[in-house]
């Protein structure tokens, strides 16, 4: 079959772009998950901020209570292990079920946009006429659909983003992340920083009934620091033995604005497969929603230059990205963090 657009992946960036142009151009979106959350593992903290919370906002979204999960959080506990300082900070997140926001996002799609179930292994073409290439969940067999253009939407392990962009690199960990069964509820989201296991940030967050610890690693020994750090934190009292389940994946972290790539010979890329998602913070709901707007308004609009239109849009996202990056050296570089945590600026204890 031949589409106008084909999105890869179904997360916040696909779903949303499929759900703004669904009606208008003929789409189809592929994505590894179904209708159910069993074959979805990614490595997520589930919490939408507020500039995410902004981003549902625009459209008069309203999320459906199954979405949510207990407890809901209104500061962020900063733990240095290295300068055992902790700092408690106002913050207004809610604590989502991660797989059942992506099918609540996808449950939104218009019924015109055809949804495929697999996994894409190659685009090839050019300008105007691409194939992409996928193996199918059900068959097992490798099929094709062909589109004037496609979209890459599956997150930092792009195939679209290789494929398409070849030799274009971005700085990237490895995230871990484990489930606990647990009745003990933190009204709290732990942000944790320990320059001897990583350079970037871990989080430990309740769930219900259960507790997940994750975080950014090095890639070499990754699985080695984590297990590290989650000793150390044992010993500060969290119960952190016997894991239901371990996930990992590749994170993005963008340290220059030119790491971004958004558009090539009609290919486009929104979310963290652009390089849109937060060096600070590693949030990127809010990035995925917005650079799926800035993309959809492009492909609509009446000009002749889509590519020029959402270059121009997503000036705002790199002006953000920017100040993101500014910001993390009194975040990430341990004598500037130790002076801000002991300074008690905004701290709420």
């Amino acid at each position: 079959m031949r589409y106008d657009v084909a999105i890869v992946g179904g997360g916040p960036a696909g779903a949303t772009l499929a759900r703004l142009i669904g009606d208008k151009l003929k789409t189809v979106i592929i994505d590894l998950k179904d209708d159910t959350s069993s074959n979805f593992h990614k490595v997520c903290g589930g919490l939408l901020s507020s500039d995410a919370q902004k981003s549902l906002s625009y459209y008069g979204l309203t999320l459906p209570k199954s979405v949510l999960v207990d407890p809901q959080i209104f500061s962020v506990k900063t733990m240095d292990l290295v300068t055992e300082q902790v700092r408690e900070y106002q913050r207004f997140y809610m604590n989502l079920d991660r797989a059942k926001f992506d099918q609540w996002l996808l449950s939104l799609l218009p019924k015109s946009v055809d949804k495929i179930i697999g996994r894409v292994v190659d685009v090839v073409g050019h300008k105007g006429d691409y194939r992409v290439e996928y193996i199918d969940n059900e068959t097992d067999e490798k099929t094709k659909i062909e589109a004037n253009i496609v979209v890459g939407a599956e997150g930092a392990n792009s195939i679209v983003r290789k494929k398409v962009f070849k030799g274009a690199k971005m700085s990237h960990y490895t995230a871990i992340q484990q489930w606990f069964s647990s009745t003990q509820s933190y009204a709290h989201y732990a942000c944790i920083f320990d320059k001897e296991t990583s350079d970037c940030c871990s989080w430990i967050i309740s769930k219900d009934e259960h507790l997940i610890f994750g975080g950014a690693f090095g890639v070499k020994d990754s699985r080695e620091n984590f297990e590290k750090q989650k000793k150390r934190l044992e010993i500060m009292g969290y119960d952190l033995e016997n894991p239901t389940r371990t996930e990992a994946c590749m994170v993005l972290r963008p340290k220059s604005v030119s790491e971004v790539k958004i558009h090539k010979n009609g290919v486009y890329l929104i979310g963290e497969a652009a390089g849109f998602i937060s060096p600070s913070s590693l949030e990127g709901f809010s990035w995925a929603m917005d650079s799926a707007r800035y993309l959809s308004e492009a492909l609509l609009s009446d000009k002749e230059n889509p590519e020029k239109i959402y270059w121009r849009k997503t000036l705002k996202l790199k002006w953000k990205l920017q100040k993101k990056i500014l910001k993390v050296p009194f975040m990430y570089w341990p004598w500037l963090r130790k002076l801000v945590m002991a300074s008690k600026l905004t701290s709420i204890k």
